[in-house]
């Protein structure tokens, strides 16, 4: 599959170079992207740092710092910098670059006018295992450290943030060295947790969760624990965030599809202005060289059966104009 390496997109090429609007690699790893005022900011780490040997997953950079690239049509990117940076001065700081930065996620609080990022901290082993906050009153930063938690006291690693309808927010983290999944109810300025929380797939070793809601149903996929090794996604639904999950299926179909593509989940991406239209966002890791890691995007359709992940070499944004993928 050859790289496409020009500066204007016009489609999606999963798992080839995708290089922002200087032409340079998009640095954007294990991320999310937020809406807002008509303008998409995909957030996600910077690793563009040498790739060493670390702790039981065998592979890490120093911590750079969290990228923001803004867009307007998903497929062209502008970097707008880093909007959160290492703290290179302070060995005991979570920002040093000795430390671990993951999976960054953004979402907008109206009361408060803040722009709230939850992230992965630990330490080099990955023994560590908190949640981070940061705040910033604009979109692309800067992002202000607030600190990290053992939410509700439990250890978190791979992390999203979910925002119901109603404003509602909640912290989905892989807790218990892995073995459990956490979804825990977030404070009204969304800087904590409540104490309220439930516990989902007990004991099933889930990972790198990515929830979305269609209708009255919510739905996350996940993928196995199995480091920086691609496994096979599953996906599950509820009718309430704190409610039972049921896992159901492999959702991806194509090639590879039970080694979700070679990639592994970390967002999924509500479409502006489509009705029933969601993107999956995965991460194609290249352990031993992680700044060249890839990004896998696909449209996510539903039948009566639940949903479906469909591989394309390449795709663009009018697929959801058709009714068997869109709805």
């Amino acid at each position: 599959m050859a790289d496409i390496t020009n500066k204007e997109y016009s489609c999606f090429n999963p798992g080839t170079r995708w290089n922002d609007q200087d032409g340079q690699p998009i640095q954007a790893h294990g991320g999310g992207v937020l809406f807002w005022e008509g303008k998409y900011y995909w957030y996600g780490e910077n690793k563009d740092a040498p790739t060493e040997a670390a702790g039981a997953c065998g592979y890490r950079t120093d911590v750079v710092g969290i990228s923001c690239y803004t867009s307007d049509d998903l497929y062209n990117w502008t970097y707008e910098g880093l909007v959160l940076s290492a703290e290179p001065e302070d060995i005991n700081h979570d920002l040093h670059p000795s430390k671990i930065m993951e999976r960054p996620k953004v979402i907008y609080n109206s009361s408060t006018r803040q722009f709230v990022m939850w992230m992965h901290i630990d330490n080099s082993e990955y023994t560590l295992a908190k949640a981070g906050i940061s705040v910033s009153a604009s979109p692309t930063g800067p992002f202000r450290y607030l600190g990290s938690i053992f939410p509700n006291g439990a250890d978190s690693r791979d992390l999203t943030l979910f925002q119901d309808d109603n404003g509602k927010a909640y912290l989905i983290h892989s807790s218990d060295w892995n073995k459990t999944l956490l979804i825990s109810e977030l404070n009204s300025d969304y800087t904590n947790v409540t104490g309220n929380f439930s516990r989902a797939f007990i004991d099933q070793y889930r990972e790198a969760p990515a929830v979305f809601k269609r209708g009255g149903t919510y739905y996350m996929i996940t993928s196995g624990c199995t480091g920086w090794a691609p496994n096979i996604a599953l996906y599950a639904e509820a009718t309430s965030m704190m409610g039972l999950w049921g896992l159901k299926d492999n959702p991806c179909q194509g090639p590879d599809a039970r080694k979700t593509f070679h990639a592994q989940s970390t967002f999924v991406l509500p479409l502006q202005g489509k009705q029933d239209a969601f993107i999956f966002m995965a991460d194609i890791w290249i352990p031993n060289n992680l700044s060249e890691s890839k990004y896998v995007w696909l449209p996510i359709s539903f039948d009566e059966d639940g949903i479906q992940i469909n591989w394309s070499d390449q795709w663009d944004l009018s697929v959801f104009d058709h009714p068997e993928t869109g709805t």
